[in-house]
């Protein structure tokens, strides 16, 4: 069944959609330029909705280079200097969930591309990203139902690269 889901305050959709699920994966981002809370927006309603059905099973697409990771590296200043509004969602989306209930996961990937899956990359928590680090989206996607299948980062924030 579709749902359309315009009003990011409003839980009815997201709360529709949660029936019968067994985990929410989000992959939500905000505009490319500007001020943007949709992330943020979105998973107080998100973790709301959670909260009241049965789901309890959490994973969320942040980014590396939010919160401990916002550090001095080559890679934090270039990612901030171009989507710092963006970032700056990712920073105030993660205490939304990691201050709730739910069994939740963080995945922070560095930069995303728009190219084929090769099925080979590296995923750890403590796993080195470099400004020349990135990962297709589709090898994220892949590890994003993975992980919904076989859990192995519960309340963890675990990083991925090619």
């Amino acid at each position: 069944m579709e749902h359309t889901w315009t009003d990011l305050s409003d839980t009815k959709p997201i709360s529709a959609a949660l029936e019968n699920a067994d985990v929410v994966i989000s992959t939500l981002g905000g505009a490319r330029k500007g001020v943007t809370t949709v992330c943020t927006d979105a998973m107080k309603t998100t973790v709301a909705a959670m909260n009241s059905s049965a789901v309890t099973r959490l994973i969320v697409l942040s980014a590396h280079g939010v919160l401990e990771t916002h550090d001095r590296s080559l890679y934090s200043r270039a990612v901030w200097a171009a989507v710092g509004e963006k970032m700056k969602d990712k920073e105030a989306m993660e205490p939304v969930i990691t201050n709730s209930a739910l069994h939740w996961t963080i995945v922070r990937p560095p930069t995303l591309r728009n190219t084929p899956a090769t099925g080979s990359f590296e995923h750890g928590e403590d796993l080195q990203i470099r400004v020349w680090s990135s990962i297709s989206r589709a090898d994220l996607a892949r590890f994003l139902v993975r992980e919904a299948e076989d859990p192995k980062y519960v309340y963890k924030y675990p990083r991925i690269r090619r």
